[in-house]
């Protein structure tokens, strides 16, 4: 109750302020058109709009300062820098992950970052001095000054906010997360702000040869079906009993003929391998198959004889 006569008295002073400035009163428009971030809080267009956000953009437009942090509704088990963060972070945690509304929050890892939203295509882009993100509703990752970051739930939709987990989140800006366990806190210290760009990052060798093998085996299938070739490459790559680069990897003897038969280096790989390649370098593992080392199309092979199955995915079986 103290909080809705609050908000009230928010709302009417916010109001007389537009009145005495002259204003025209299209600060208090549909939010999904304005620029500034700080007034920026649904990202999907609707009929009508929640009834504490909309009040909060009237004040936002008018002090520069949400109305729902100036009544102290904040997320204390979620903090940046130490200050808890504005309820409308919409923190929610599900199946051991940290989800939040990525606006708000990236308006809390960097208070001068500019969102927009494109309506046709479902699409967030935040932009700060340093970094440049996007991220599409239904699309299994996020893209972050040219780097491929794995979100095996997809960016979602909850309360009409545009939701993604707060690590990848946090990895984007270049910040860092902590959680403990017993107050079940989640702190975020700021960093660069920016992650290091996808040209300074992904080998190019590496990327040549890995996009190129995903076409080969698995061009026909799903994201994750393209993945997990790529983890099993890679996989190779960090064992012992492998070579340690991608290409050492392909050129094994006995291994893969595509390779030694000159078909890899005149292939062109799709979009979509060049993306599964960059999600696989950037850390993104298929769980099902995160400690395969083969896989096979054929009922009756070598690694179907001698090693541990553990997961069929699309076209072909993975054994560790």
């Amino acid at each position: 109750m103290t909080r809705k006569l609050f908000s009230t008295a928010l709302m009417g002073f916010a109001l007389l302020l537009l009145m005495g400035a002259g204003a025209d009163g299209s600060a208090a428009g549909n939010p999904v058109n304005q620029t500034d971030t700080d007034q920026i809080y649904c990202l999907v267009e609707s009929d009508s709009q929640d009834e504490l956000t909309a009040r909060g953009t009237v004040v936002s437009a008018v002090t520069g300062t949400n109305a729902l942090a100036l009544a102290e509704d904040v997320d204390r088990q979620l903090t940046v820098n130490g200050e808890p963060v504005p309820s409308e972070v919409n923190r929610l945690h599900r199946n051991g992950t940290t989800y939040v509304a990525l606006v708000p929050m990236a308006q809390c890892l960097d208070t001068q970052a500019k969102a927009s939203w494109n309506a046709s295509t479902q699409t967030v882009t935040i932009t700060t001095s340093g970094l440049n993100l996007t991220a599409t509703v239904g699309q299994k990752y996020l893209v972050a000054n040219g780097r491929y970051l794995y979100l095996p739930e997809g960016v979602e939709v909850v309360d009409d906010r545009v939701t993604v987990p707060l690590s990848t989140l946090v990895e984007a800006f270049d910040a860092k997360l902590t959680w403990n366990a017993a107050t079940g806190t989640a702190a975020v210290t700021r960093g660069s702000g920016a992650i290091l760009s996808g040209n300074q990052y992904y080998n190019s060798n590496d990327l040549y040869w890995l996009s190129r093998v995903i076409y080969a085996e698995s061009g026909n299938q799903s994201l994750e079906g393209k993945m997990a070739v790529g983890n099993v490459i890679l996989n190779r790559v960090k064992s012992p009993i492998f070579p340690n680069t991608v290409e050492g990897v392909l050129s094994q003897k006995n291994q893969f003929t595509t390779y030694a038969s000159g078909a890899l280096s005149r292939c062109t790989p799709t979009e979509s391998c060049i993306i599964a390649a960059k999600l696989v370098m950037d850390g993104g593992v298929v769980d099902e198959v995160k400690n395969a080392l083969y896989f096979d199309s054929a009922a009756s092979s070598w690694a179907s004889r001698n090693r541990v199955y553990v997961a069929t995915i699309g076209n072909h079986r993975f054994f560790a």
